[in-house]
């Protein structure tokens, strides 16, 4: 049967858990700051997608179809590093199998 058994299942289960429990908490934390234009435009996010920082060098301001532009750009930027790095952190506490969505542990 199983090496452990149920109780060993449900302990790497539980495990599991709190390690996605932590990494959540450090996602919760994480910042990131998307740039467009060689850093005309920075607009930094937390691990929340909440803009947190925005800079915009004057010299961009004069062109305001641009410059909508350049801020979708940097939040759009902003949002992958924090994907990004969420997606990491996630998969060192799933060993890489990716959970369906909606699904948390315990199952």
């Amino acid at each position: 049967m199983f090496k452990g058994g149920m109780a060993g299942m449900m302990q790497k289960a539980q495990k599991m858990q709190e390690d996605m429990q932590k990494a959540q908490a450090e996602i919760k934390n994480l910042t990131a700051t998307g740039k467009a234009a060689g850093g005309s435009v920075q607009i930094t996010l937390n691990g929340e997608h909440q803009a947190t920082n925005i800079q915009i060098d004057e010299g961009v301001m004069d062109d305001k179809d641009m410059l909508e532009d350049l801020i979708l750009t940097a939040i759009n930027d902003a949002t992958k590093q924090i994907s990004d790095t969420a997606a990491d952190k996630m998969k060192g506490v799933t060993g890489g199998m990716k959970l369906p969505d909606g699904m948390s542990l315990p199952f």
